[in-house]
């Protein structure tokens, strides 16, 4: 018999390869966990303010810190409302999933028009569609909430919303969680009637761009010695004769920051309705003074600040921690700035 070409998967991970800018500032949400019996959306959305430090006590039993108190740095997250503008229906088939309706809410504020061009709701009647889109439901189908942010309530200096797409629980009933998103359609939704005091979330946003940078500071090559001839800060040898090409896990020089990522399991330590708790004197650095709702993640996150965060409920839940209010003693309201 002769030699057959194999086909199959790649065995590793690229890991974070290709290093190329992110397509679009705002992260994008690519998988969602239903794990819970109620009827709710599973992420929302904010805006990084900065950095500052609790202390509270470790409620974890696991931990060998158990019950004793604990200074740890959090970042903080303004959250104003979402408006919940309109409702996207996913059917699946055996090539994926694909779009079986959209509807939207028949009254904007003024901001989102600087987004998208608002459509003409005189030519269709909304309660038609609602009824076809709940003809097209089956057990395969996706509900998912389409809102828009909010930055003209914060100290950001834009005034353009984001538009994003944010997943219903599912509870095997469709037709219910189109019902809810349909008794929401145009209301505010704030971050606590979504997310809990001390549960974990995922966050998803783009890091902070750096530009094209080289070798050295892209990967953490050495810098070669004094003697070599042309180059120091770069790779010496790129590789063999055969493959007579680069092959792509040589450092090389280019786009280095402004990549998506997620980082999994930030606990939310505080979920914040009086802005002047946590207002430094004068504002965050290079932000401004948070206005409304806000949120302190055990930790930090990716992105500068004014960058937009997505928060996720965490697709991957451990065991061992338990869900409790934390025990806040002490929230430092200093200013960061270096010193």
């Amino acid at each position: 018999m002769g030699h057959r070409k194999k086909h199959a998967p790649r065995h590793g991970s690229l890991a974070f390869l290709p290093r190329k800018r992110a397509t679009q500032i705002k992260g994008r949400i690519r998988h969602w966990l239903d794990n819970s019996d109620e009827i709710n959306f599973l992420g929302f959305a904010g805006f990084k303010a900065g950095m500052t430090h609790i202390t509270y006590i470790e409620d974890q039993r696991n931990s060998p810190y158990f019950g004793k108190e604990l200074m740890k740095p959090v970042t903080v997250v303004e959250v104003p409302p979402l408006i919940l503008i309109g409702i996207r229906v996913y059917n699946e088939d055996e090539y994926g999933k694909y779009i079986v309706g959209e509807l939207y809410n028949q009254e904007f504020n003024h901001y989102i028009s600087r987004k998208i061009n608002l459509p003409n709701f005189e030519k269709y009647n909304t309660e038609e569609i609602k009824k076809n889109i709940l003809n097209e439901l089956n057990d395969t189908s996706d509900v998912r909430g389409i809102f828009q942010t909010q930055p003209y309530n914060t100290s950001l200096p834009r005034k353009k919303p984001d538009i994003i797409e944010i997943k219903i629980n599912s509870i095997k009933n469709p037709r219910d969680e189109y019902n809810f998103a349909y008794d929401n359609l145009g209301k505010e939704i704030r971050v606590r009637d979504v997310l809990t005091e001390g549960e974990l979330v995922d966050v998803i946003a783009v890091t902070k761009g750096k530009g094209f940078q080289g070798p050295v500071k892209r990967f953490g090559i050495k810098i070669l010695t004094r003697k070599n001839n042309k180059i120091k800060r770069a790779v010496a040898c790129i590789g063999p004769w055969h493959p007579a090409r680069v092959l792509y896990t040589v450092p090389r020089a280019g786009q280095l920051g402004f990549h998506q990522r997620t980082e999994y399991h930030k606990r939310i330590m505080v979920i914040g309705e009086n802005e002047e708790e946590i207002n430094p004197k004068g504002g965050f650095i290079k932000y401004g003074k948070i206005r409304g709702d806000y949120i302190l993640l055990l930790g930090s996150i990716p992105g500068p600040k004014k960058r937009l965060i997505r928060l996720r409920k965490t697709i991957r839940p451990l065991r061992s921690f338990v869900v409790n209010t934390p025990e806040i003693t002490f929230v430092s309201r200093e200013s960061q700035q270096r010193r």
